[in-house]
Order: C-alpha cells, then structure tokens, then sequence
C-alpha cells in the first residue's frame, strides 16, 4: 500500500478510504490478505495504533475480518466495498460541483475544464 496521506486532514479514515478503494477496485480479492497493522503503518509514515482503528472501524463496516494470530483478511463480498466507494465518489463530486460553482462556473464551464484537464493529461 504505497500511499501517503495527506497530514491536514484526519488519517483514520484516509486509511479506511484508502483500503475501501483498494478493495472495491479488486487490487484486494475476496479473502486476500492484507498487509499487516506493522507494514501500513511504516509505509504510510503514520501511528499503528491509528491504522489499528482504521482496520476496527472497516471490520465494523464488514468490509474486512481478522483472523487471530494471522492478520486482516478482505470479506468475501466486495459489494459493500463498491457501495462505500460510489458513495465517497459522490460525496466528492458533489462538493467539487459546489465549490466551483461558488466560483462561479457554470455546468457547461466545468464540463470544459474537465475534458481540458483530460486532454492534457
């Protein structure tokens, strides 16, 4: 999981994002393991006990289980993964819309910056 989060923000769900993601895209399968607690901690420059949380509050969301002694484990069903992230998607996206619209831009304005953006890559 190389990542960084971004430290302006709050790093426990930035992890539980993150992982959501990596699961709904299938970079993660069903019943993959995951890396441990140790690992994404080191990797992510960030507190084990912060991922710990992340990993709890994703097993709460049964997105993920643990197996004792052995680590964190992906569920069997991906479906609540690509739920979570349609919905972050959405929420996203509608606050883009928004705030370029307190900029003033209309649909078709950002329609254009958008497809501008794509061109050049």
């Amino acid at each position: 999981m190389a990542w960084r989060p971004d430290k302006s923000l709050p790093i426990c769900p930035q992890i539980c994002e993150r992982f959501c993601v990596l699961i709904a895209t299938g970079e993660y399968a069903p019943e993959a393991r995951l890396p441990s607690v140790r690992e994404v901690a080191m990797t992510a420059g960030v507190n084990p006990n912060t991922v710990q949380k992340a990993m709890e509050t994703l097993e709460a969301q049964g997105l993920i289980y643990s197996v004792r002694g052995s680590g964190w484990y992906v569920g069997k069903d991906a479906a609540p993964a690509r739920e979570t992230l349609d919905r972050l998607r959405r929420r996203r996206s509608r606050a883009y819309l928004d705030e370029m619209e307190r900029l003033g831009c209309t649909r078709e304005d950002i329609s254009r910056i958008l497809e501008e953006e794509r061109d050049n890559g």
